[in-house]
């Protein structure tokens, strides 16, 4: 079996008015995404998704990495990731068994990029050997606890919002350090009270900083927060500070996780040495695809830190994280979106397994075990401009 081409389609959904609302990341009025479908002679076509700019996207997978795929046999997937990974330096780095990254391969969009690939050619994979994805992973279970993730509402009113999610059937649930109105340490603990309230002492909350906070700041919020219960303070600083977040995770009880905007395993690994998380949450569409992200998961287990998948997007990169969550055995939990995606639950023939207690589960079809809806493409065409505007 071999490749035949290696093709990357930009989407995009528009937010209407009446569901946009003001964050720490601004104002969200289109959700963007980039579809990679990988053709086999063998007439098995896997799709994939890269996050990253579309267009940026597109350029770098018909000029850089589609090439590098036509004529190699799927089945070899750890062999196409150093191609692309290592590029002009592929062969002596497989050769002499050194990684050997070119220079702009090993972070940003040509590694989302890359990423995106990556899991298209595992989906083929796993339907070449007629088994879902997480069984030529290498499986552990067949269905994990999901958490509920939002939690933008203001004030008292958050005691409604993850109220709400609670009564879905979710045992553990997640809101934003930034409401719609705003961040400051007082207004934050007024909705995690709530919050609290709306969801009783039993239920696991989280909190998501989304990495703007300051390291001073992070810690005398975690400090005011720790009476509360909180499963996990995640991204309290900058991905670009991981001493400032083991300075965090030095000064509380909380649990730290981060790891959505980290590349590849060398950045886990940085996070590891410096002791500076308790979950590890890689995104299978940045950190590599599914060759890295197995890596990262066997990684992080070492150090005895857990993986929770980060899984905020589309249909195709929810339904890859699944199969991650399915895999790794120190994964114990799985995000499930609350916000406005219509590209997460319109892009599919089938609906994904969400049970009424809250688990999601795993189908049973080989590959990703999905089928893309025949108008996702013209529903879903790409729209020019930002996903924020402030």
């Amino acid at each position: 079996m071999k490749i035949t081409k290696v093709q990357a389609i930009q989407m995009s959904a528009p937010v209407p008015e009446r569901n946009r609302h003001r964050t720490d990341l601004g104002t969200k009025v289109k959700s963007d995404a980039t579809l990679i479908r990988v053709e086999t002679d063998a007439g098995l076509v896997g799709i994939g998704a890269a996050l990253g700019s579309p267009p940026i996207v597109q350029a770098v997978v018909d000029h850089e990495l589609a090439p590098e795929c036509q004529g190699e046999d799927p089945i070899f997937s750890e062999r196409i990731f150093e191609k692309m990974y290592n590029g002009s330096r592929a062969r002596p780095a497989l050769e002499r068994g050194v990684t050997q990254a070119d220079e702009s391969r090993r972070r940003g969009v040509i590694m989302e990029a890359i990423a995106g690939v990556d899991i298209a050619i595992w989906d083929v994979k796993a339907q070449a050997l007629g088994v879902p994805l997480y069984h030529a992973l290498g499986a552990t279970r067949s269905s994990i606890r999901g958490y509920a993730s939002g939690g933008w509402a203001p004030g008292e009113e958050a005691e409604a919002e993850l109220g709400g999610y609670a009564a879905k059937g979710f045992t553990a649930v997640k809101m934003r350090v930034v409401g719609r109105d705003g961040f400051s340490i007082e207004n934050c603990v007024r909705r995690v009270r709530a919050a609290r309230r709306g969801i009783g002492p039993k239920a696991e909350l989280m909190i998501d900083a989304h990495g703007s906070l300051e390291v001073a700041t992070a810690i005398r919020l975690a400090r005011e927060l720790e009476e509360y219960d909180i499963a996990w303070f995640e991204e309290p600083v900058t991905p670009d500070d991981h001493a400032g977040q083991a300075e965090v995770r030095r000064s509380t009880i909380i649990p730290i996780a981060s790891g959505e905007r980290e590349f590849t395993r060398f950045d886990f690994a940085d996070l590891l040495e410096r002791r500076a998380l308790d979950i590890a949450q890689p995104d299978v569409a940045r950190a590599g695809g599914m060759t890295e992200i197995r890596r990262i998961a066997a990684l992080t287990s070492t150090h005895g830190v857990r993986l929770a998948p980060h899984a905020w997007g589309s249909g195709v990169l929810f339904a890859a994280s699944l199969h991650v969550a399915m895999s790794a055995p120190n994964c114990h939990i799985l995000e499930v979106t609350q916000g406005y995606m219509p590209m997460m639950w319109e892009l599919f023939e089938e609906p994904f397994d969400i049970r009424p207690d809250g688990t999601v589960h795993a189908p049973d079809r080989p590959g990703l075990g999905f089928t893309l809806r025949k108008d996702a493409l013209d529903k879903f065409r790409y729209i020019d401009g930002p996903e924020f505007v402030f």
